[in-house]
């Protein structure tokens, strides 16, 4: 395969180039070779590597111990490979155990049933439960919040179910087009501007365009709003994060 410069390769693997210049710095990654200007060049092997490094981010290893492992000299690829599938497959189970916990939740508040509060905290360990929640408070307001979830509840469960589904496919939408077309591109924006109108939806009233442009932003800074099959993709929250930057400054007094 031909070799990719430093850009190239940090575009590809969602990566700043400051990262894979640490990369390096820490031994990590080093390049496989530099042209004359000493600029960097990356290889398949390198690509592999690199993978790994991405791979172990995603389970919470620190540098360090990615470092500690990768550069042991009987480190198996296809090994690792294995083992991250069957502690990614791990989280999709978890994930999946809150995904039936919300459901189950819903359904109860709707039907006025007798909730047992403890199957609330069902997969989700409590403190983190909390801090999803005081986070929220934090980032939008109390009134906010209440006045969002209060509105989801009224909400017929068939309806619920259509606005969530809405969601998924037009995130798959997007994510599809966002190695192959601008933010601002008529294409992307067309879609945004239906993004936007589910935002309203789920927050029971018009976003700001401030408002707007800061769900974009919490994007980049918070893998959760773009995970795609269970893995963070920081080049889709840059992609995201600018297509609503330019729908807020460009069109939002224009939408109804």
């Amino acid at each position: 395969m031909r070799q990719l410069s430093v850009k190239q390769l940090a575009r590809m693997a969602g990566v700043s180039v400051r990262t894979l210049h640490v990369y390096d710095q820490k031994g990590l990654l080093k390049p496989a070779n530099r042209t004359e200007a000493r600029y960097r060049l990356y290889g398949e092997k390198e690509l592999l590597r690199l993978q790994q490094i991405l791979f172990y981010k995603e389970l919470d290893f620190s540098l360090q111990d990615i470092s500690d492992i990768i550069n042991e000299p009987d480190f198996d690829v296809v090994k690792a490979l294995e083992s991250h599938r069957i502690a990614l497959l791990d989280r999709k189970k978890r994930l999946n155990t809150l995904l039936n916990t919300i459901d189950a939740t819903i359904f109860h508040l709707k039907n006025n049933k007798t909730m047992n509060y403890e199957s609330l905290y069902e997969g989700l360990p409590k403190e983190k439960a909390a801090a999803y929640r005081a986070e929220a408070l934090e980032k939008w307001g109390k009134d906010a919040i209440e006045n969002s979830e209060n509105q989801l509840l009224k909400m017929a469960k068939p309806d619920f179910e259509a606005l969530k589904n809405r969601q998924i496919q037009l995130g798959q939408q997007l994510f599809a087009l966002h190695t192959s077309a601008l933010p601002d591109a008529p294409e992307v924006q067309v879609l945004i501007k239906l993004h936007y109108e589910l935002m309203e939806q789920f927050w029971a009233k018009k976003p700001t365009a401030e408002a707007y442009i800061g769900l974009g932003e919490m994007y980049v800074s918070d893998e959760r709003y773009t995970l795609q099959n269970d893995v963070p993709q920081p080049a889709y929250a840059q992609f995201m994060s600018q297509a609503m930057r330019h729908f807020a400054e460009t069109q939002l007094d224009k939408v109804s």
